[in-house]
């Protein structure tokens, strides 16, 4: 198996932007529409406020997650677009990407992860669980709709 390489990209970069579209339409496939309509600003996933991460297996981009500032305090990040190509998956691509944005998070003086997850990502509610994520209440612009599920950890 090849090792896991992560690189911090630009969000608006050509190869983040690719892994995006791709998870966007995979929550497409399993909710409907778009897959995500919250707003999100390139800008808010650069340093110190943010960042966007991409795992590369055998040199080919895979996976992708990143975090932006959360809440009014600033000790809180928001995990956002995490992704994994089908057929690197099983291959703790997602995991090595979400330590790499916590350790991303915590470097920039961070606390705290919360995420948005909905009902039909049984795989990431699982991952997300298994990594010391709790359920939290909802927030974010999906917080009012059906099969919102949010999810904390103390870095």
């Amino acid at each position: 198996m090849s090792e896991i390489e992560i690189r911090a990209l630009r969000f608006d970069s050509p190869v983040a932007q690719s892994l995006i579209r791709a998870a966007l339409a995979d929550l497409g496939q399993r909710y409907g529409g778009s897959g995500d309509d919250t707003p999100v600003d390139a800008a808010e996933f650069e340093l110190p406020d943010g960042s966007f991460l991409v795992a590369y297996l055998g040199g080919e981009a895979v996976g992708c997650g990143g975090w932006r500032s959360h809440g009014e305090a600033g000790d809180t990040a928001e995990l956002k677009r995490m992704y994994t190509a089908p057929a690197a998956r099983g291959r703790g691509v997602a995991r090595a990407v979400l330590a790499a944005v916590e350790q991303s998070a915590r470097e920039q003086g961070r606390k705290r992860v919360v995420l948005e997850c909905g009902d039909k990502q049984p795989e990431a509610i699982a991952m997300y669980t298994s990594a010391g994520y709790e359920p939290i209440p909802n927030f974010g612009f999906y917080a009012d709709a059906p099969g919102c599920l949010s999810f904390g950890r103390p870095l």
